[in-house]
């Protein structure tokens, strides 16, 4: 696969995904107690032989290389890499990126290095699934496309958050981006179509929708972003499928896929990992992350059910159900945790910081004794205090509050947040 060069979309300010994007970017974000949503790209890349990556980023991209400069070094007799492409001020432009193209325009000249390079494959940051991108490569060739687009069904209520192909003849001949009314486009019902290619899908399946995975002919892609357009989804991907001279393939894709856009669709991805009935599994093939060599979690007399607890945690006397507990967790006595995510800590305090905790009335980094905690995410080196209710006991929707947040009925903690004793929420 070296023809093949595959460009991360990172840069984006993930608004929906506030406060965990208040100090991170998306692709940044920790997911499954030990990973991070940049590892689901960049692991389909490696699974799939493609080892030329490059991650187009611009805000908070601090945690985002550092994760990355940690988790993916080749040896010298590699010649792969997975690179960051930072946005930069020039001599030739002085402006950030505007939108997806505009970041690729402006990072073409590190394409272009690559003499050998025949194919780009487009991804984004901040999606979860499993794609064998052979597959893709190899069906782009077959039908001879210039531009091939993976799609996948959905129901007529997901519509008003996808861009809306139709599907005829493997190509793709017609495509709307978020229609708020799906019934006046009458060419873009697609039940048949689904129902021939995948017998056994669910039968209110009744569309194709884009997963925002483009793989271009590099002289495609090149001719495209000569234009003024600077976003793919809105611009250069409708431009495509109306031109004549484009031939726009269209990929079916039935198998799991869940874009993390909002607090909720984020939070039902990480509990859907701890379920039993998953659909989404982090073995094989493998997702790689940052190997930390953290010691195996001690749990102390504790009922777990569809938890996913990952390494370096001490847990005591906890009953745990249906979350997901992330790195170096310090889980205390009597806690109960229910339909949540506990994102763990960056580092464990010592004795001496503890004791400087005891003489400066700080809570330590963890959960305290004796707190209830139900659908919510709790951001890195949180401190919770004891007998807190973490409950959103008056189911408010969307609310600031002086230490926390509420975004679609989710109790969000922040990154070094405090709750102090006795707090209910």
């Amino acid at each position: 696969m070296k023809d093949v060069i595959c460009l991360i979309l990172g840069g984006g300010q993930g608004s929906r995904l506030f406060p965990l994007t208040k100090d991170r970017s998306k692709p940044a974000v920790p997911i499954g107690g030990k990973y991070r949503l940049i590892d689901i790209p960049i692991s389909n890349c490696l699974n799939s032989g493609i080892n030329q990556i490059f991650i187009l980023t611009q805000f908070n991209s601090a945690s985002l290389n550092k994760h990355i400069n940690q988790a993916y070094r080749f040896d010298n007799f590699h010649q792969g890499f997975v690179d960051i492409l930072a946005a930069e001020q020039s001599q030739d432009n002085t402006n950030w990126y505007q939108g997806t193209a505009d970041a690729v325009r402006k990072n073409l000249k590190h394409i272009l290095a690559f003499f050998n390079i025949k194919y780009v494959l487009i991804l984004s940051g901040d999606q979860i699934y499993k794609m064998n991108f052979k597959e893709l490569i190899k069906y782009h060739k077959t039908i001879k496309a210039d531009l091939t687009i993976p799609i996948l069904p959905i129901t007529k209520e997901d519509t008003k958050s996808f861009g809306i192909v139709s599907f005829k003849d493997n190509l793709i001949v017609d495509f709307v981006e978020k229609p708020q009314n799906i019934e006046q486009y009458s060419n873009l019902y697609a039940k048949d179509i689904i129902k021939e290619r995948f017998p056994n899908i669910e039968q209110d399946k009744e569309y194709l929708a884009s997963m925002g995975i483009y793989l271009f002919n590099i002289e495609v892609l090149l001719e495209l972003l000569k234009t003024e357009y600077t976003d793919f989804g809105k611009e250069i991907i409708p431009f495509a499928i109306r031109s004549e001279a484009r031939k726009v393939g269209g990929f079916l894709f039935n198998g799991y896929w869940e874009d993390v856009g909002t607090i909720k669709s984020f939070l039902k991805a990480n509990l859907d990992f701890a379920s039993s009935n998953s659909h989404f599994d982090f073995y094989s093939p493998p997702v790689y992350t940052n190997a930390r060599y953290l010691p195996g979690s001690k749990i102390y007399n504790c009922y777990l059910e569809e938890t996913i607890i990952a390494d370096g945690c001490i847990i005591k006397n906890c009953k745990i159900k249906n979350s997901v507990i992330g790195i170096r967790s310090i889980i205390n006595n009597n806690v109960v945790i229910e339909n949540s995510v506990v994102m763990g800590a960056d580092y464990y305090e010592s004795e001496a910081g503890k004791e400087y905790n005891r003489r400066h009335h700080i809570i330590d980094i963890g959960i305290g004794d004796n707190t209830f905690i139900k659908n919510a995410i709790i951001d890195k080196n949180a401190r919770i205090g004891k007998n807190c209710k973490i409950v959103n006991k008056e189911n408010k929707v969307n609310f600031d509050g002086d230490n926390y947040y509420i975004r679609e009925g989710v109790i969000i903690v922040p990154k070094n947040g405090i709750i102090k004793d006795n707090t209910e929420i």
